[in-house]
This record gives C-alpha cells, sequence and structure tokens, in this order.
C-alpha cells in the first residue's frame, strides 16, 4: 500500500526524543505530520531505568514514561505516526519521497531523526576482535553478561554507556575492569561516583587494548599504557573465560541517504538550524555531527528543526 496521494508538510524519520519533539513543535505550528518510526517511540531514551537530569522529569520517572508523555503530547496535537524500517529516500527535490518496504511517503520536507536506534557500536579494529565475537567479545552487557556469571570481565571506554554496563556487570559477574585510554572518565557525576563505590570494579586508566587472544574461547588481553608505553598481557586461568566489552561510542548507519548529503564519520553535517546540504532536508538528534548526545540535546535539535522547517515551508510559497 502506498500513501503516495498525501503529501506531508513534514516527514520525521525517527520517533525518539529528537523525533517526538520536532513532531510536538511541527503539529502545534499546524503542519501536517507523519512520524516514521521502525521500533519502539522513545527511542533510546525507552530502556533507561530513570532520566534524573532531563528537565521536568519527574522524581523517579523512567525513560519509558518519560517517552509515552511526549509521545502522547505529540499525537495531541495532530501528528501522524506510521511503523516501519526505511529502506530508500529520495530526498531531492520540492517533494521528498521517503519508502518503507511496500509504502512511500512524500513530503515537502524531511527531518532524520534516527538517533542510536541507527547506530552500529564502534570497534576497536584490534587483532582477535572480530575472530572472539560472540566467544568472549561483545557489545552488549545485558545480551552476554550473564555468560559470564562467576568471571572476570573488562569493559572498554569511559562514557556514560560504559559505565552503566559495568555497574551492570558488577551485579552479574565475579570481578570487572574498566580500560580507557584516558586518566579520567568524560561521564556524568554520578555515575563515576556509583562505578568508584562498587567494590567489584577496579580501573586501568590511560590505557589501550592492543590484542585479544585465546583459543576457542578469549583468554588472553594485551595492553599498553599511553603514558609510559609499558606493555602487560593478562591471562585467565586454564579453566576460565574473559568477557571483553567494548563501548567506545558508535558508528551511525547513514548509508540509506547516499552520498549526496554531507556526511562526517557517518553522521550528518548540519549548521545551527538543522539543515543539511539538502533544501528541505534537516537532520537532529544523535544522528547528526555533535559533541553532546543527550536526551536533552536530541529534543532541542528536534524542536529547532521542525521551526526552521516551519521556515522553510513559508519561504517556498
Amino acid at each position: 500500500m502506498s500513501d503516495g496521494e498525501k503529501i506531508y508538510d513534514v516527514l520525521i524519520i525517527g520517533g525518539g526524543p529528537a523525533g517526538l519533539s520536532a513532531a510536538v513543535y511541527a503539529g502545534r505550528a499546524k503542519l501536517s505530520v507523519l512520524v516514521i518510526e521502525r521500533g519502539m517511540f522513545g527511542g533510546a531514551v525507552f530502556k533507561a531505568k530513570e532520566l534524573a537530569n532531563y528537565p521536568g522529569g519527574l522524581p523517579g520517572e523512567s525513560g519509558a514514561d518519560l517517552a509515552t508523555r511526549i509521545e502522547t503530547q505529540a499525537w495531541s496535537f495532530g501528528s501522524e505516526k506510521a511503523a516501519g524500517e526505511v529502506s530508500g529516500a529520495a530526498l531531492e527535490g520540492n517533494i521528498k519521497e521517503v519508502t518503507c518496504g511496500e509504502n512511500t511517503y512524500r513530503g515537502k520536507t524531511v527531518i532524520i531523526a534516527t538517533g542510536k536506534a541507527a547506530s552500529v557500536p564502534a570497534k576497536l579494529k584490534i587483532p582477535g576482535e572480530d575472530e572472539f565475537l560472540g566467544r568472549g567479545v561483545s557489545y552488549c552487557a545485558i545480551c552476554d553478561g550473564p555468560f559470564f556469571a562467576g568471571s572476570d570481565v573488562f569493559v572498554v571506554g569511559g562514557t556514560d554507556s560504559a559505565l552503566e554496563e559495568s555497574l551492570y556487570l558488577a551485579k552479574v559477574t565475579r570481578h570487572v575492569t574498566i580500560i580507557h585510554d584516558k586518566e579520567d572518565f568524560q561521564a556524568d557525576e554520578k555515575l563515576i561516583e556509583s562505578v568508584k563505590a562498587t567494590d567489584n570494579i577496579s580501573f586501568l586508566p590511560d590505557t589501550i587494548v592492543t590484542e585479544v587472544g585465546g583459543g576457542d574461547l578469549l583468554k588472553s588481553i594485551e595492553t599498553k599504557n599511553i603514558k609510559t608505553g609499558g606493555k602487560n598481557i593478562i591471562n585467565a586461568t586454564k579453566d576460565e573465560v574473559f568477557g571483553f566489552f567494548i563501548y567506545i561510542g558508535t558508528e551511525p548507519e547513514t548509508g540509506i541517504f547516499g552520498e549526496i548529503l554531507e556526511k562526517e564519520n557517518g553522521y550528518i553535517v548540519t549548521d545551527e538550524e538543522m539543515r543539511t546540504n539538502i533544501p528541505g532536508v534537516f537532520a537532529a538528534g544523535d544522528v547528526r555531527r555533535k559533541t553532546f548526545r543527550q536526551a536533552v540535546t536530541a529534543a532541542a535539535d528536534g524542536a529547532t528543526a521542525a521551526l526552521f522547517a516551519g521556515k522553510y515551508l513559508m519561504e517556498e510559497k
């Protein structure tokens, strides 16, 4: 089925904080809006146990609760929604087309807000990483952490994600060692305090991992101190196996939007008004090139994108 007969003012790809915020602002401006989401509305925020640093968040409120409130607000202003994964996009021209399987949606503007849901874990690109994937190497603590109950595990990274996953792993494994290439963590202070207060978590600062190895399963980790140059090999005991979890960021899957869209390391390049290099196409939230990736900054991006999409539509009349 195709919805090609209707032309929306704004097509929003992604239903996380950026996409929903854009829907709120565009809908309230009386623009016709369609939000396309391939999974759960709320995006990565939906999985958060608590968003203590989100302005206006209620004490103890989960990410799912907040996402539901924002979603309800978006629909109250008349925005429509569609489920599906984008399989193609024609972004040039006055009328843009976004394809989801057999459905094609048309719009005068497009806001790309695919966020973390459209990202893949960044790799260390070291010897053994691909070879031992699923045999000790992992990018998902919740998925694979329980396999290492009673064993030692290592986490590479120093951001919120790395520390959050380390706290989870500390509950289901014997000991967690966080390896980070800097002296200090780049994370929320409350998270840092929690990690440092956990007895079975230790740290290897100013350190990188240069190789992982073993036999059938991961049993050795080679590290290097970036200040001294000293190398060390950590070996598991004969009957044990290491868990090695990598959290050094994500690489967005934006290839579907083609080479005509300017990108940097996969992230979509925008100006401060969320405009891309294609007229009428905007990007908001974690999918765009930016320094900080938080729910509140994504929501701000979405609002900005919607406001300037509205301005673009006025100028095109």
